[in-house]
């Protein structure tokens, strides 16, 4: 791991690049996936998961049984860690709920803004290495809880066409039904556009690889709209003398095991410190079975010290992380100075996987910078706010002189015209 100390603000930018991708080579296959999808619909589905994922389909929508039979084999132990997850994420998203606002801006006029949840939502649910089943409860739990009436799950099979059982308790558990067996670009166009079995959306949530990527922001670009920008995972641990060494490499192991392109920071206060982490990594690395994979995500990992706590803070917002550990001494203080990040932990004892799986907060965060302008899928992701207004009589007369001189500076006559006719007319 690279070493960098007290860098001038000027290589700042550099040192909070992420990996880099070439999509060039993928984006015209993307493409050709989502029209195909959009004009052939289901047969274009069975077709691609035949061709991409070795996959023969019976059916796209998963059957009664199939629930069944999922949790007939999710294990005890599963079910209630799942148990305790669902209780905290609930319990923080519930919170959340929004409130009408109504207002009467001056006299006789009436102004509401109502959050009304969005009726159709689409959830992508990866599979690959780690069919990650914590993800249908960060969605489907709060999308539950907004209101949405009709909620669209789609995820890859393994090679006997099955979806991984642990997905399906899970979507079963948070009140899914409607699950299907789609993966990567065409599932994402089979929500946007609708197809013979899977319902169009009005919004995609969910993380994935590139093409599931390039896809929701294709899609993003026409008739669809998608929870957010999103690239490979990261972390940063901000560590002063009082953070623990094992803590801060187990973090950004914890990290670096999401994929290849993940990255993983550590801002520190020594150089000493900045060794014995890089030292320790190595250390934890070579006891995990999938050591090989991790070490490819850590080239594009790196320790950067700062001798001042402000440099550090500094730097955390710079970078916009879309996890970030602070464990240091006043660690509230150091957070209440941040700026831009996804999700925030705080102290020794605060790891990432809590957010992850069971904290409570939701862990779909913005990636690769994204945190300095997007929020983390909250209920808000779920909802439209709508604004209503009333005026009376009096209100619109009162209101009828600011319009018609606004209108009218604009050059829009029939604006002024719809105020006037009403004032002229007893």
């Amino acid at each position: 791991m690279n070493i960098y100390q007290n860098p001038e603000s000027q290589a700042w930018a550099a040192l909070c690049r992420r990996a880099e991708q070439d999509n060039s080579l993928i984006a015209e296959r993307v493409e050709a996936i989502v029209e195909r999808v959009a004009k052939e619909g289901d047969a274009a589905l069975f077709a691609l998961a035949e061709q991409i994922d070795g996959v023969r389909l019976d059916s796209l929508a998963v059957s009664e049984q199939e629930f069944l039979d999922a949790e007939a084999s999710v294990s005890d132990e599963v079910k209630a860690a799942i148990e305790n997850a669902i209780r905290n994420i609930e319990a923080f998203h519930r919170a959340q709920l929004p409130s009408e606002v109504r207002v009467e801006t001056q006299p006789g006029v009436v102004c509401v803004q109502r959050p009304v949840p969005i009726s159709r939502v689409g959830l992508y649910i990866p599979g690959g290495t780690a069919p990650l089943f914590s993800t249908v409860l960060m969605l489907a739990l709060p999308a539950k809880i907004a209101g949405c009436e009709d909620i669209i799950l789609c995820t890859p099979t393994n090679k006997q066409g099955r979806v991984a059982a642990e997905v399906l308790y899970a979507a079963r558990r948070c009140g899914v039904t409607k699950v299907f067996k789609a993966g990567g670009a065409q599932a994402v166009a089979a929500m946007a556009y609708g197809t013979e079995s899977v319902p169009k959306v009005y919004k995609i949530f969910g993380p994935g690889n590139r093409y599931v990527t390039l896809a929701k922001q294709l899609v993003a670009c026409r008739n669809t709209s998608i929870d957010m920008p999103a690239g490979p995972s990261e972390v940063m641990v901000m560590a002063d003398g009082s953070a623990d060494v094992e803590f801060v490499a187990a973090d950004m192991l914890s990290q670096a095991e999401h994929g290849r392109d993940s990255q993983a920071i550590v801002v520190c206060d020594s150089v000493a410190f900045a060794q014995k982490v890089a030292a320790t990594v190595e250390r934890q690395m070579a006891e995990l079975s999938r050591a090989d994979y991790v070490a490819e995500s850590l080239k594009n990992s790196r320790a950067v010290v700062f001798d001042s706590r402000e440099q550090m803070i500094a730097f955390a917002n710079e970078y916009a992380a879309e996890h970030l550990i602070i464990s240091m001494e006043d660690a509230w203080g150091a957070a209440a100075e941040i700026t831009a990040a996804g999700s925030i932990f705080i102290g020794n004892y605060s790891p990432e996987s809590a957010g992850d799986y069971a904290s409570g907060t939701n862990h779909t965060l913005p990636t690769s910078g994204w945190a300095h302008s997007c929020s983390g899928v909250n209920i808000d992701s779920f909802m439209r706010k709508m604004t209503i207004q009333e005026l009376s009589r009096d209100g619109i007369e009162s209101l009828a002189q600011t319009i018609v001189a606004m209108a009218e500076a604009e050059g829009l006559e029939a604006h002024a015209n719809a105020v006037k006719v009403r004032i002229e007319k007893r």
